[in-house]
């Protein structure tokens, strides 16, 4: 996981500095876990709600720069639209992970035969200590080939 570290710190300070991290990355997960402290929090004394969406877009980017690397294609991909949903205060460690691991490798497999840009929508769900969800994030990502 310290890869991942070292990369925040490189190319995402912002997510190094809130705390994010990453804790589990395989080929179908990706987990990445923040604590409510200080240099995150809204005035509500909660975790401020981009600090968890960094947080829930890293997963999604993380599966999807993964599946980008096993092609070995010189792919992009972008944000289009996200969505968010928030039904507990942000507060302890919030853990989000994202498990689409095998949608992305279709969606690649289809994307390389296809040659043209495609988009899906994932899901980052952010839980609490307790196992309870606090947010939901989705996010419509496009890949396309590079000329």
């Amino acid at each position: 996981m310290f890869k991942y570290t070292l990369f925040t710190f490189f190319k995402l300070p912002t997510v190094f500095w809130t705390g994010i991290r990453t804790t589990k990355v395989d080929d179908n997960c990706c987990e990445v876990s923040v604590r409510h402290r200080w240099i995150n929090q809204n005035p509500f004394r909660s975790m401020f709600w981009a600090v968890q969406g960094m947080a829930a877009e890293f997963t999604t980017g993380l599966l999807i720069m993964n599946g980008i690397r096993e092609s070995k294609a010189n792919v992009s991909m972008l944000v289009l639209n996200n969505k968010a949903n928030f039904s507990k205060k942000a507060t302890g460690r919030i853990t989000f992970s994202c498990t689409q691991g095998d949608e992305i490798k279709q969606l690649m497999n289809d994307l390389l035969k296809s040659g043209t840009p495609k988009t899906i929508w994932m899901e980052s769900v952010g839980t609490d200590e307790t196992g309870d969800v606090v947010s939901r994030f989705n996010f419509e990502w496009t890949l396309n080939i590079k000329k």
